[in-house]
């Protein structure tokens, strides 16, 4: 399992909305954070590594609704 980082752009007033829908669809996501700046919302999430990426994203997240755009942080290490 790896894990990505992505941060969540939503429409005004649904990041809440997004969230649930994320939570409630989504079993890859670990984590969800609301947040501030640019974006709404910060997923961590761990997918095996077999699964593409950009397949992920743009079919899991990019297509819930209320949500316009994406910024994936995909990993490399972790320094404990």
């Amino acid at each position: 399992m790896r894990p990505i980082f992505v941060m969540v752009k939503c429409e005004p007033g649904k990041s809440y909305d997004v969230a649930e829908k994320a939570l409630d669809t989504v079993q890859q996501i670990a984590e969800l954070y609301s947040i501030s700046g640019q974006y709404d919302l910060l997923v961590k999430c761990y997918l095996p590594t077999e699964m593409d990426v950009g397949r992920f994203v743009t079919s899991e997240l990019q297509t819930l609704p209320h949500v316009k755009d994406t910024l994936t942080i995909i990993t490399f290490n972790a320094f404990t």
